[in-house]
Parts: structure tokens; sequence; C-alpha cells
């Protein structure tokens, strides 16, 4: 048996837009605090517009919260309505950029297309990139990353190849040793095999299991660059949405130039 989630209610104080990696916009509501499932919850999400527009949920309501298996808490109703005056409207720009937000036919999520100029999409790429399932690289984590490119010492994942150890030990809370470690690090990831550096590049829809599929058909990324729709789509599990992704990300000029890049380190 599943015991019911507990439920408490609490105000909605505010809804802020998180920017993901792939652009994806997610909404998160921001409570007043209280206590669930033996935690205190300030925040919940609210995944998308077409939930905050089912639910009808508005700032300064009072609404109900309740923990989805037990871990990510999430808001399932409003319990008091303390707005009656303004419903809630979807933001129509990209609260990083002020990119206009864009939505597919049969997608739930917003996005923001300013794929290569937009500072939460570079910084969680990169951070996509090393972390332990793709290139795994040690000594670098997500914070370092977006000092990394805050400092304008990275603009994406393949400029990482190019850190002296010199230009990171003056970081904050960067040491000799973790200097070290840093360079190190990056210099070992290039030992990783090919599957996990092609999930490591972030192509929409192209997980570890599909990494794998594809590394093992084509072998190389110069095969798999040069793949076309129907081609892609006699891999096993690759259905047209992947197919076509892969194609996309293959054909645009600033990826071309990063691959280059990777190549000659």
């Amino acid at each position: 048996y599943k015991f019911k989630a507990e439920q408490v209610s609490t105000i909605l104080q505010s809804i802020s837009y998180q920017v993901g990696r792939t652009g994806a916009i997610t909404p998160v509501a921001n409570l007043e605090p209280v206590q669930l499932a033996g935690t205190i919850v300030k925040r919940a999400s609210l995944h998308n517009a077409d939930q905050i527009a089912k639910l009808d949920i508005r700032v300064n309501d009072e609404v109900f919260v309740e923990k989805g298996g037990e871990i990510i808490p999430k808001i399932i109703g409003v319990a008091n309505r303390g707005n009656q005056e303004n419903p809630t409207v979807y933001i129509t720009n990209c609260p990083e950029c002020n990119t206009e937000l864009t939505r597919s036919e049969g997608e739930a999520n917003h996005y923001c297309p300013n794929f290569y100029g937009c500072p939460p999409q570079i910084i969680g790429r990169i951070q996509h990139f090393i972390s332990r399932k793709a290139m795994d690289i040690e000594g670098l984590g997500g914070e370092t990353v977006a000092l990394l490119f805050n400092a304008g010492l990275v603009h994406n994942y393949a400029d990482l190849y190019d850190l002296k150890k010199e230009q990171v030990v003056v970081l904050e809370r960067m040491a000799d040793k973790s200097a070290d470690n840093l360079i190190f690090g990056i210099e070992k990831s290039k030992e990783i095999t090919f599957d996990r550096v092609l999930y490591a590049l972030g192509i929409r829809y192209v997980g570890e299991t599909v990494a794998k599929k594809l590394a093992k058909h084509y072998k190389n990324i110069e095969n798999l660059a040069k793949a076309d729709l129907l081609d892609l789509v006699t891999v096993d599990e690759i259905g047209e949405r992947i197919a076509q992704s892969v194609m996309d990300f293959f054909q645009n000029a600033e990826n071309k130039l990063i691959i280059n890049k990777l190549k000659e380190v």
C-alpha cells in the first residue's frame, strides 16, 4: 500500500521562472515557509503554463502543497482565493536574456530560443558536459563552471580544454592544489569513450541510452554528422523526433565549430 501523501496549505508569495540548459522554462512557486513531511518547504515546481492555468493559481492565494513521491513538493490546488483580481499571466520573454519565448505544437513547455546567447543555457550545457555520467571531469563543479563563464574564460564546453592553471588559480575559492586538480581532470577527460562524449554534447532528446545506440551504430562523430533522417531512423529505438534533433544539431554552424575544436584537442 502507498500512504496518502501529506498535505499542507500555505501562501503563494510569488512565481519565478528558471531557464534550463535546453532553454525550457520552469515556473517555480515561492511559498511562505511551511513544515511538510519532515522538512521546511519554501518552493514548489509549477511545471508549465498549462498546469498554472488548469489549477488557476495566483499570487497571494492560499494553496495546497504535497510531496510527490515523498520528495518533490508540488501544488495541487487552491485552498483559498487571496487574489480575485489578477489571474496569472505567463511570461512572454526570457527572464535572463529577454528573448521572446517560443512554444511548439504538442510541447508542454515554453522555450527560450537564444541557445548560444542566454547565460543559464550556456552554463547549464557546460555543467551537463562535465557531469559524472558524461565527461566526468573531477575538480570541476557547477559553481566553478559559473565562475569560469562569468569571468569570460569559457563560452562553451570546448573552451574548457584551453584553460591554463594561471587563469583559474586566481578565481574565487580556488587554491593552487584545486587548480591543479581541475586542469588534470580536464586532461583526463580526453580518455572518455565516444558514447559518453556524445551524451555530453547535450543534443536534445539524446540521453545515455540513445547516445550508446548511436555510438555503436555510427562508430565516430564524422559518420553521425553525415547521417540523414532516413538513415538515422533505421537505428534501433531512434524515432523521427530524435533523428531530426540530431540532424539539426550537426547542421548548426556554431556546433560545427565547437565539434571541430573538440576534435583538435
